[in-house]
């Protein structure tokens, strides 16, 4: 009897050592990807941050510029209005005060 419960109590022990192990190696491979996954969802996220960052740095940047020229010509516009006011905007108008030959 020893004989016949040696034999197949051997492979199935066998066998079942195997399934065990298998089974062990698919724990350790999804808790190694379990442990991975939260790391790259953050390398993933800070990425984006990044990217997001530097492209509101550039419309910042592109909405400034824009503001600045508009404040500089709402600026020439109204020195231009106060020279019109004076009379001093005609253009063919020459400096008579350091032209020499301009008499008065």
């Amino acid at each position: 009897m020893e004989g016949h419960r040696g034999g197949p109590d051997m492979r199935h022990n066998k066998a079942g050592q195997d399934v065990v192990g298998q089974a062990q190696m698919k724990k350790d491979e999804l808790i190694e990807e379990a442990s991975i996954a939260p790391r790259t969802a953050q390398d993933k996220a800070s990425q984006i941050a990044n990217q997001s960052s530097q492209e509101t740095k550039d419309q910042a940047a592109g909405f400034l510029q824009q503001s600045g020229e508009q404040m500089k010509n709402l600026a020439q516009g109204a020195a231009d209005a106060v020279k019109n006011t004076l009379g001093m905007n005609n253009t063919s108008n020459t400096n008579t005060f350091n032209n020499p030959s301009h008499k008065m």
